[in-house]
């Protein structure tokens, strides 16, 4: 009862974990986009500016999603199975002990 309560907490905590996983990842991406105040009127002269968006903090965010999305996955999946082995050791016992009698 007491590692079924355990896990449970953790089941809990797991989605709360993502989340400040994705806010700090949302944070980051966020703070890469602001732009610096300009201190004075600069004309616009044709042609010679384009709007570009930087591709590496693009991708940066992206891997770091991809890898905590991954790290979770395992995470949620190595538990799930460590449960399933101790059922069915649970369940072994009970078998032997049946045959038993």
């Amino acid at each position: 009862a007491e590692g079924r309560r355990q896990t449970q907490g953790m089941t809990m905590r797991l989605p709360r974990v993502i989340a400040a996983c994705w806010l700090v990842v949302a944070a980051t991406g966020a703070r890469v986009f602001a732009q610096a105040a300009q201190g004075e009127f600069v004309p616009v002269v044709p042609g010679a500016s384009k709007e570009a968006i930087p591709a590496a903090p693009l991708v940066f965010v992206a891997y770091a999603f991809v890898w905590v999305a991954l790290v979770a996955y395992v995470v949620l999946l190595w538990r799930r199975l460590g449960k399933v082995e101790r059922e069915l050791t649970d369940l072994n016992g009970r078998l032997k002990s049946t045959r038993r009698s």
